[in-house]
């Protein structure tokens, strides 16, 4: 029996948001993917696990259209293991993946995967060379036929579902290019999916291995999949776990981690970070107005990370060169707390390439 406390502290251990210097090669949080959504994104969730950004570029890097249909960075020698991990598990899978879209398509007597295949293969046509993609787009609403179309009320235009879009461009070989808004997709160069993915980066492990103990439906509401399609595929050394008199797995090989896991440090960390995309939010954040106010319907704030706990929440505030750190703390802050949070934000700035003008905490 373990208690949420021992859970925060392996997360943020198993997570490495704890050391202080670390690669892309034995950064573990690149094995699930990292969610690139907005300017403290992808790379500002490396910086916080200790890898030095200012250097990475495409040749380091690659960013895919992944999981729930957002942009995940990944190691680009991985690409081709990644590509097998992001595979729906079925046509059940993919249909519930692409949500509204699948409607149209199995009234017209279309499988999902099928779909699936036929956009990839008129993107892959589309894109020879780097493409925006609302240029990929509007060729893709000549090309295909109504049951994968829709019609967009906010720009009075027909198009592709969106979903079926995202989901296709990894079958179709297509990468987003680094740093581009709105974003240019451009074929992954000699790419070729592997066979299968491989322990180190099968969706189900990978979740348990990094937001773990966690439930098939914790897994499954990560992933947009049936929970049916994840208990069926659940791993054979996940072992039994209860937290908080809540049974939950862990793979057998983490059970001594999450015995012996104690975390000291802290971190700003972005509003799409991993470690806040766990399922279990009430493990995370048991207060509900907490939780409301860290994950509201739009707007996200960072949250601030201290001691193995969600401290607070924080946003950025920049006018012309001046930024600001504006900090909600949740509990009354000790002094080397603040420090570090001050520490943290001169980060921020500096991967900003910002000068800070100070920390604003509301006490």
């Amino acid at each position: 029996m373990v208690d949420r406390r021992q859970v925060m502290a392996f997360r943020v251990r198993a997570q490495q948001l704890d050391r202080a210097h670390g690669s892309l090669a034995d950064t573990a949080v690149l094995d699930i993917g990292v969610q690139d959504t907005g300017p403290d994104g992808g790379r500002w969730a490396l910086a916080t696990r200790g890898v030095d950004v200012t250097p990475l570029n495409g040749d380091d890097l690659v960013l895919l259209w992944t999981v729930r249909g957002a942009p995940h960075l990944y190691r680009r020698p991985d690409v081709g293991a990644v590509a097998a991990a992001v595979e729906p598990f079925s046509d059940a899978d993919a249909g519930k993946r692409i949500y509204d879209a699948a409607k149209p398509l199995k009234a017209a007597g279309i499988g999902i995967l099928d779909a699936l295949d036929e956009v990839a293969a008129r993107m892959r046509e589309i894109v020879r060379k780097p493409t925006v993609k609302g240029e990929v787009s509007g060729r893709l609403a000549e090309m295909m036929p109504e049951p994968y179309l829709r019609h967009c009320r906010p720009c009075d235009a027909t198009h592709l579902y969106e979903m079926p879009f995202r989901l296709a461009a990894v079958r179709a070989g297509l990468e987003l290019r680094l740093d581009t808004s709105p974003p240019v997709l451009e074929r992954i160069r000699a790419f070729r999916p592997a066979a299968a993915a491989g322990d180190r980066f099968e969706l189900i492990r990978a979740y348990l291995r990094l937001l773990g103990p966690a439930t098939p439906k914790h897994v499954a509401d990560y992933l947009d999949a049936p929970v049916k399609e994840v208990k069926g595929r659940w791993p054979h050394d996940a072992v039994e776990v209860s937290v908080d008199g809540e049974t939950r797995w862990l793979l057998a090989d983490d059970e001594a981690a999450l015995a012996s896991a104690d975390a000291t440090t802290t971190r700003l960390l972005g509003p799409f970070d991993l470690f806040l995309q766990a399922k279990d939010r009430s493990t995370l954040v048991p207060d509900a107005a907490r939780a409301k106010e860290l994950w509201p319907v739009l707007g996200r704030p960072g949250a601030v990370l201290a001691d193995g706990e969600l401290a607070g929440a924080w946003r950025p505030r920049k006018s012309g060169r001046s930024f600001t750190v504006a900090v909600q703390p949740w509990r009354r802050l000790t002094g080397s707390t603040r420090e570090a949070v001050v520490a943290e934000a001169e980060r921020l700035a500096a991967y900003r390439g910002v000068p800070l003008a100070g920390v604003d905490f509301a006490d």
